[in-house]
């Protein structure tokens, strides 16, 4: 029986996996942005890369800026809509009327046959 204590994915000898086997990393910078709650988050981006305006900061979720004084309001969520309010939206109360009709006449001329 294997013994219980390895690394799966490696081997017994495997040497350090660094630089040297990868290469070198591609140069980045580190931009800093704050939410309105005075968190800060540091992402890194390649030195080729375009810097979003924005970035979800990873303690809270509201969107961080690069103006440490004058963060981003925070989004505004829809709240939750259930199927019933979409049908409402679509249709009037007396659509809603014609077509309940409809379906209670249907159901009437199949108990009468």
């Amino acid at each position: 029986m294997v013994g219980g204590n390895a690394i799966r994915g490696t081997r017994i000898g495997a040497g350090p996996t660094g630089e040297s086997e990868r290469g070198e990393s591609a140069p980045r910078r580190r931009i800093s942005y704050w939410c309105a709650n005075g968190h800060e988050a540091q992402p890194s981006f390649s030195m080729e890369a375009e810097i979003p305006d924005e970035w979800d900061c990873p303690r809270c979720g509201l969107p961080g800026g690069q103006d440490e004084k004058n963060p981003p309001a925070a989004r505004r969520t829809e709240p939750y809509k259930t199927h019933l309010a979409y049908v409402k939206e679509r249709r009037s109360d007396s659509d809603g009327e014609a077509i309940l009709a409809e379906a209670l006449e249907r159901l009437r001329q199949r108990r009468e046959i």
